[in-house]
């Protein structure tokens, strides 16, 4: 979905991010229809190092956000036919964390999705299961949180979108549930690279998220967060990784990394020191309702 991706750079981004202290990549059955899987597999076939993946079942019915009934989206041969097929793709015999791609507050009552995912645990093809909240919705997963039945949650968390603190995250504390930042560059606006002039191929998604005047509202928050930069944070990439990393409860950030110097500048953010309380405080006002996936 994003253009302009080449194979060759992302097995050596793979390499020098895992060299460099990486140890948890994610990815999904969906990403190309399993060849972000299968990359990834090849290159687990050439390292020696410990590295956790994390894939995602997707939705039978295809429909992103969760849409329909359970039993439509994910029966359990469905949840057992694509844990198989990412075995596969991966080359590995027992998934790290498997992910629900998609999740439906009312679904939490029904026992099958969350059975299905204990028997492939006991059967050793999965180690921990968790699910993908929907785009600015944390609060569909509060209740199930509380229920105990997921080990992690991901979750849209950003400069911009700063929601999942408002409930989700205290819950997730007091469960022991994992957090996994998503969208942490909001799919590139807060790099700086979106401007109203940014043109994207016809068949990368982004034509359709920063549609209409989206890129000149981008503009002009971003340039608002430039003038936070000085000695203390270089880059806004750096600054949107940092404001990411500062909660205590999440686990793990996942921005997307394709090329080496990406790898270089991301990685080189986790060892820098929290940010200055005043600078965090000019941040949480920054927080932006603009729901852009709709």
């Amino acid at each position: 979905m994003w253009r302009g991706a080449d194979d060759g750079e992302s097995i050596r981004s793979l390499h020098l991010a895992v060299e460099s202290g990486l140890n948890f990549i994610d990815t999904a059955l969906a990403y190309g229809g399993g060849h972000s899987e299968r990359l990834i597999g090849r290159f687990l076939r050439d390292t020696k190092e410990r590295v956790y993946v994390a894939t995602k079942a997707p939705p039978m019915n295809q429909r992103w956000p969760a849409q329909g009934a359970v039993q439509e989206v994910f029966p359990r041969h469905h949840l057992i036919s694509s844990t198989e097929q990412s075995l596969e793709n991966l080359g590995v015999e027992c998934l790290d964390l498997m992910q629900l791609h998609v999740w439906s507050p009312d679904w939490i009552q029904q026992d099958e999705w969350h059975q299905t995912l204990l028997d492939l645990k006991a059967a050793g093809k999965v180690s921990h299961f968790g699910l993908s909240v929907g785009e600015h919705e944390p609060g569909t997963a509060v209740a199930v949180v509380r229920s105990g039945r997921t080990d992690t949650v991901q979750v849209i968390y950003n400069i911009f979108d700063q929601s999942a603190e408002q409930e989700l995250f205290g819950v997730c504390e007091e469960m022991g549930v994992g957090v996994i930042a998503r969208v942490p560059f909001d799919e590139g606006a807060l790099t700086g690279a979106i401007t109203r002039d940014t043109r994207f191929p016809k068949k990368d998604w982004r034509r359709r998220y920063f549609r209409g005047n989206r890129k000149e509202r981008v503009e002009e928050h971003v340039q608002k967060l430039s003038r936070l930069l000085g000695d203390e944070v270089q880059t806004l990439a750096e600054l949107a990784l940092r404001f990411c990393l500062q909660s205590q409860v999440v686990s793990t950030v996942i921005p997307g990394m394709r090329s080496t110097p990406h790898v270089r500048a991301n990685l080189a953010v986790s060892d820098l020191a929290p940010l200055d309380p005043n600078l965090m405080t000019e941040l949480n006002r920054e927080a932006w309702e603009k729901n852009f996936y709709f």
